[in-house]
């Protein structure tokens, strides 16, 4: 499917590879851990979009399936703050999802002033296969990495937990 003639892309979904261009001087990029992350960050995105593509969903459209189907009649607020969005970005999120009839909202039976979401059927069919997807392309990913695998994972958990520390990291004056 194209995404193009059918669905507006992700508003952070990456237009090209971010490959290291022959000849061009990086500078403090290279000594940098965050640019290599960005990197990898661009080129898994990437890879996640060809894995996907039948189904025209980003990474982060993916997680708040998921995060949906495992958190029946989940606020829009707390979905927000679980992928790191502002409110706005979330009523997005929630709103492409709905269009597509894969999640729908339904009034709250405890306070009738909110109102939760929840998975369709067509949404709870959605998550099962793009779950299968994509757990078959993080084993292809993982299978590559062989033993790095289980250590990378813990050390970018690790390395977001130092970052999120306020008393971690020094800000200039």
């Amino acid at each position: 499917m194209n995404r193009s003639a059918t669905h507006s892309p992700a508003p952070d979904a990456p237009d090209a590879p971010l490959l290291p261009v022959a000849g061009l001087a990086y500078g403090v990029l290279d000594d940098l851990l965050g640019y290599a992350l960005r990197r990898a960050q661009n080129a898994l995105y990437l890879d996640f979009f060809r894995a996907t593509e039948a189904f025209d969903v980003s990474p982060q459209r993916f997680a708040a399936l998921v995060l949906v189907a495992e958190n029946p009649g989940l606020r829009q607020g707390l979905l927000a703050q679980a992928m790191g969005l502002h409110r706005s970005g979330a009523l997005r999120l929630t709103n492409w999802l709905a269009q597509r009839g894969w999640v729908e909202r339904r009034d709250d039976p405890v306070d009738a002033r909110s109102w939760g979401l929840h998975l369709t059927a067509s949404g709870l069919a959605q998550v099962k296969a793009l779950t299968a997807v994509v757990r078959a392309h993080d084993a292809a990913l993982s299978q590559a990495l062989g033993k790095q695998a289980t250590g990378l994972k813990q050390t970018l958990e690790h390395l977001a937990l130092l970052a999120n520390a306020s008393a971690v990291i020094t800000r200039p004056a």
